[in-house]
């Protein structure tokens, strides 16, 4: 099996086209083009609170990522005052699931070759807070 690497320097705004073309894909729940900017062993990790363990999850491969993004963000994106905002993390394109100006969820990804290899996400409101607040 063939393992992608991210650069070493990576183009920030072709992340950010990338990880847009996931979301755009998600909102829309086409299930194909969630599947074509996924790397095919891709792996998505989310790190749920204490509190929700439920909301933690490790999912690998296209079809998988690719169901849970679609059933998974409509969710989120469908709460009254879910709001995206593109943040950078670690350096690479990330986003901020913020609910009435509150953030919730934050995420990361690793883009290797046009495509996502990795997504990390912590579900965990009161850690993404303080993330937020103390920048790292």
């Amino acid at each position: 099996m063939a393992v992608c690497t991210p650069e070493a320097r990576p183009d920030v705004a072709r992340q950010r086209e990338v990880v847009d073309a996931f979301f755009a894909a998600a909102r829309r729940g086409d299930f194909d083009a969630l599947v074509a900017v996924l790397h095919p062993d891709v792996v998505l990790q989310v790190d749920g609170s204490p509190q929700h363990p439920e909301a933690s999850m490790a999912i690998r491969g296209s079809a998988a990522v690719a169901r849970q993004a679609a059933m998974g963000i409509r969710y989120l994106l469908g709460r009254s005052g879910a709001a995206l905002r593109p943040v950078l993390v670690n350096g690479s394109a990330g986003v901020l699931l913020c609910v009435d100006g509150q953030p919730v969820t934050l995420m990361s990804f690793t883009v290797a070759e046009g495509r996502i290899v990795y997504v990390a996400g912590i579900a965990d409101p009161g850690r993404v807070g303080r993330i937020m607040l103390t920048g790292g």
